[in-house]
């Protein structure tokens, strides 16, 4: 399939047959499956897996590659949506659970992620391509520098974990970064419950807002110190350093 990769779409097409093959040996594809794969560019991805599920889904942002992705596949299973990931209906999808892949593009990664833990209840699991950089944020750890705001509203809703990492080299055009496959699998019953999500956001928003400072500065607005300390948090802890269970439990509180 001949394109001219776009800019503004963020197009880096992944073209190495080896990590194509990774990529679906990560996802362990079933006959009862239904995939949904986020942006299918070229359909190399498409290729290595639309053969062995049941259902199989593509949202395609860009028009000019709608029709040649027709052509190439014409499988009765196959169903292409034209149209933005971000404001695409992931409930309208049937059957459920839906497993999502992708080669995600790096400019809507993050508010895309966020958006589909709306549907984390009738999604199976995530495996996508993102820059490492980003991979390495939403599956950070309590205490490590990459762990921020986007860290705990995902670690509220999955499990997730980095994979493994694929060179610039197997895209096209070359990005100018390194990036990573990760897995996320939504909680079948969530390890803490917020009663606001809203306010669980606005929270870590105020917390992660300076995170040089301590705890007890960051949310002054909400707490004093011997509030914090009655929770059995330390007033002189970084927001870094919270869990995501304490920031639930904070984010309760308000």
């Amino acid at each position: 399939m001949k394109h001219q990769p776009r800019k503004r779409f963020g197009q880096n097409f992944l073209h190495d047959p080896s990590v194509l093959y990774r990529i679906a040996q990560a996802v362990r594809v079933k006959p009862t499956d239904h995939l949904v794969e986020i942006g299918p560019g070229q359909g190399a991805l498409t290729d290595v897996l639309i053969d062995d599920c049941g259902h199989y889904s593509a949202i395609e942002l860009d028009r000019d590659l709608i029709e040649p992705l027709r052509q190439q596949f014409k499988q009765p299973h196959f169903q292409l949506h034209s149209g933005d990931a971000l404001q695409f209906d992931f409930g309208t999808l049937v059957p459920k659970p839906l497993r999502i892949v992708g080669n995600l593009p790096y400019n809507i990664s993050a508010p895309l992620l966020v958006k589909l833990m709306d549907y984390s209840t009738q999604i199976q699991d995530i495996h996508v391509m993102l820059q490492q950089e980003m991979a390495e944020r939403i599956t950070a750890i309590p205490g490590t520098k990459d762990y921020g705001r986007l860290s705990v509203m995902l670690q509220y809703f999955c499990h997730a974990e980095s994979l493994f990492v694929v060179p610039p080299e197997a895209f096209d055009p070359v990005p100018k970064v390194m990036s990573m496959v990760v897995r996320m699998i939504p909680y079948p019953q969530k390890p803490h419950i917020a009663n606001d999500l809203k306010k669980l956001d606005q929270l870590l928003r105020q917390a992660f807002s300076q995170r040089r400072k301590t705890i007890s500065n960051t949310l002054k607005p909400y707490f004093t110190k011997e509030q914090l300390s009655s929770f059995g948090i330390d007033p002189q802890q970084r927001p870094e350093t919270i869990t995501v269970g304490q920031y639930v439990m904070l984010g309760n509180k308000i």
